[in-house]
């Protein structure tokens, strides 16, 4: 059985989703980080699973449901923390990030018995999940990341050491406002999707107070 591993940051302003500011604030860029990664948590403790693994730059909050080992992200870059938690998983392994909460058990329930790589590409031209049969850290050090080719030099990565690649469906990251609002609409039922509403209430309480001052009194 697969081990599922979330990389993630500890939602706190200022340190996470800084694309989201403006138009929010990073308080609520915060509350929004938090609850993407909680919807992400939720879909992993939903899924079948060896092992549920949190590899956090941070500390743990309320958010975090049970079940899940919690380990520090290394030092170095994204390259380097993804590959550091390839090499702290001892069988298949499937990795994903905090900024799809999109994301379904039926999604993250893949089977690595009939091939060696799983890969979900996201839209901006990176990628949401990487399944790895055998974990091998070696195939992540070095590719670039946070460019519009990281996805395909990952995948292009992988075939180049003749692994046989299977495709997850294409998923939006949540990065800029339009991202988040195009995320809320494919799972209103989401903790983010909520959160995302009462975001936009509050901003439009603010923006009515600072039209009309006197309204607020």
């Amino acid at each position: 059985m697969t081990t599922l591993v979330v990389i993630a940051k500890e939602p706190r302003p200022g340190r996470v989703k800084t694309r989201l500011t403006p138009p929010f604030t990073p308080a609520q860029a915060a509350g929004l980080a938090e609850a993407a990664l909680a919807d992400t948590l939720r879909a992993v403790a939903a899924t079948p699973a060896a092992r549920r693994v949190l590899v956090l730059d941070g500390a743990p909050g309320p958010w975090l449901p049970p079940g899940f080992d919690v380990v520090p992200q290394c030092a170095g870059g994204l390259d380097e923390r993804l590959a550091d938690a390839f090499a702290r998983c001892a069988g298949p392994a499937l990795l994903v990030g905090m900024d799809t909460p999109q994301v379904t058990p039926g999604l993250l329930g893949v089977d690595l018995d009939g091939c060696d790589a799983w890969f979900g590409p996201a839209e901006d031209g990176g990628f949401w999940a990487l399944g790895l049969a055998r974990p091998d850290p070696a195939l992540l050090r070095g590719v670039p990341m946070s460019t519009p080719r990281t996805g395909a030099v990952q995948r292009e990565r992988l075939v180049a050491a003749g692994l046989r690649v299977r495709d997850l469906p294409r998923l939006r990251d949540v990065d800029t406002a339009a991202d988040a609002r195009a995320v809320a609409a494919l799972a209103p039922r989401s903790a983010f999707a909520a959160r995302l509403a009462r975001c936009s209430a509050d901003g439009a309480v603010a923006g009515a107070a600072a039209a009309d001052p006197g309204a607020a009194r």
